[in-house]
């Protein structure tokens, strides 16, 4: 229990942190919305060209996690589909159930996979989500299509937010690198290896920031479905499809660890977007960002780790 609380309370210290900055208007208010482009665009890309272009990716079970984590992914999705037949929930808020039953932090995500499992675990993080994003953006962006009518989407509009996605063109450029066997120059390899280095801290700052305790005592059904699914069954349903699937304890840690993730603050600027219900998703983000601090644990104490 000794490393997880280590590993763990570094993580959600750096969240509070963040959230007592921007409760004290430190260092402004016009910072954080610049210093969440430059970690989205520029310090995160570059953790993930870096440690990809140098990863042992022959070594990793790769497209079996892929495999596990995107069936748990639907399986969620399906099971709120079918809830929200007999409940028959407003359809905005079904829009922000949905976002907070299935997608992830990514910077909470990958700051823990490093921190319990070293560049091993933050490989295999990255090679998740490069094919998670687009699945889970196919997703929502359906589910807004259907049950918010006026949601303008167009399936160009769809596979160009999935392109130009910086994470995983990071990905992909990483990845291609390796792949290829390219040389990255020393100037350059230093260079990736110091924006790293700022990736993670900015990136749990800015969640921290993002937090809204504001709305908690609203909307308590649609919390507790979109909670209750997010962080305690749909790591019990990637647990068992790890294990069918046969996954090393490595992979199966992993990807039940990323199931088990609050789920993304960029779950809020899509339901602004395309007509969700923006109250409801503020406080979903913010109530699973505040639980997973002991779900995580839980998670990792008696089901990720073996």
């Amino acid at each position: 229990m000794e490393h997880i609380t280590a590993a763990l309370l570094p993580i959600f210290c750096l969240i509070f942190i963040g959230y007592f900055f921007r409760k004290i208007q430190f260092p402004s208010d016009g910072f954080w919305p610049s210093a969440d482009k430059l970690t989205y665009y520029i310090l995160m890309p570059s953790l993930l060209i870096y440690k990809l272009s140098q990863a042992q990716l022959g070594e990793l079970d790769g497209v079996n996690i892929v495999l596990t984590g995107a069936i748990g992914i639907m399986l969620a999705a399906v099971m709120l589909i079918f809830l929200n037949i007999k409940l028959k929930m407003d359809g905005a808020a079904f829009t922000s159930v949905m976002q907070g039953g299935i997608r992830f932090n990514t910077y909470v995500f990958l700051a823990l996979s490093a921190s319990l499992f070293g560049d091993d675990g933050l490989v295999l993080s990255a090679l998740l989500i490069t094919f998670a994003i687009p699945l889970l953006n196919i997703i929502c962006i359906m589910v807004f299509a259907v049950f918010v009518s006026e949601s303008q989407l167009s399936l160009k509009g769809v596979v160009k937010s999935i392109v130009t996605n910086p994470l995983i063109v990071a990905c992909f450029i990483g990845g291609s690198i390796n792949f290829i066997g390219l040389t990255v120059p020393i100037f350059m390899e230093k260079t990736l290896q110091i924006l790293s280095s700022a990736a993670l801290p900015m990136g749990l700052l800015s969640v921290g920031v993002g937090l809204q305790l504001k709305g908690l005592k609203h909307n308590k059904n649609e919390l507790f479905i979109a909670s209750s699914l997010k962080l305690f069954l749909l790591p019990l349903m990637t647990y068992g499809v790890g294990i069918l699937i046969g996954l090393n304890a490595l992979a199966l840690s992993v990807v039940v660890i990323f199931s088990a993730m609050p789920t993304a603050p960029s779950a809020f600027v899509l339901a602004r977007q395309l007509g969700g219900d923006v109250k409801l998703m503020s406080a979903i983000i913010t109530l699973q960002t505040l639980l997973s601090i002991v779900t995580i644990a839980v998670v990792i104490q008696f089901v990720a780790i073996e």
